[in-house]
């Protein structure tokens, strides 16, 4: 797969995708942080506004990133070339799923310059951040997961964008639902199971909880795995 994934790498670094993404993801989050939750106003040294709202954010950044992975690959008519090579259809999805989290943590390791940044400002748990971190990793796994698997199916790049954003958009904020509407607990709970948003708040607080790492660890391994039976339904079609 370290063809793949080289592969893979070129093609974003060479085009002005990863660097938009980029410059994007750092812009946005950066100005939410400082200026739209007036961070300096507040008297209060945390940084849940700036992970609290990554989730959103997600919405845009991962479908930039995975819109392209196979409908670009069809575009440019190598996608039936890539099926005749001595690869499996689980090794070029992984593969492509790897290159594409590669280029999301480059981006995530750039954000540490924020915590960096006020840190003088405050006393900030360092076990508590780190779980920030791992959360952000696991919710953009599952999110790629989903890319990926939408990217197959799509036709283009613009389709697999707005169907990979209105599905990641659903799953962030399926967890309004209970708050809006009087439902039982357990439908509550049924509900925010589902959701992408629920599970991340446990990470925005420092909590660890097994839980939430396997449910995005499921949606990752579902993703990856309808992508490859839909790759080999086509080969066979």
């Amino acid at each position: 797969m370290g063809a793949i994934i080289k592969k893979e790498l070129r093609s974003y670094y060479s085009s002005p995708v990863a660097y938009i993404a980029t410059i994007f993801f750092l812009v946005f989050s950066s100005t939410w942080f400082f200026y739209l939750q007036r961070f300096f106003a507040q008297g209060i040294a945390s940084l849940r506004g700036y992970f609290g709202v990554m989730p959103l954010i997600y919405v845009i950044l991962v479908p930039a990133i995975t819109m392209r992975i196979w409908a670009e690959e069809r575009k440019m008519g190598t996608a039936e070339v890539l099926r005749t090579l001595p690869y499996t259809e689980v090794q070029l999805v992984v593969g492509k799923y790897v290159a594409a989290m590669i280029l999301l943590t480059a981006t995530i390791v750039l954000t540490v310059i924020v915590p960096i940044s006020v840190a003088p400002f405050g006393d900030f748990d360092h076990g508590k951040t780190a779980a920030n971190y791992i959360g952000l990793l696991l919710l953009g796994s599952a999110a790629v997961g989903i890319g990926v698997f939408v990217s197959v199916l799509s036709r283009n790049q613009i389709s697999a964008f707005i169907l990979t954003a209105l599905i990641l958009l659903f799953f962030t904020l399926v967890s309004q639902i209970p708050a809006s509407l009087d439902l039982s607990p357990r439908a509550a709970a049924i509900i925010n199971y589902f959701s992408l948003d629920h599970h991340f708040q446990g990470f925005v607080t420092g909590v660890l909880d097994s839980r939430d790492v396997l449910f995005y660890l499921l949606v990752t391994a579902l993703g990856l795995y309808g992508a490859s039976r839909s790759l080999l339904f086509r080969k066979w079609r």
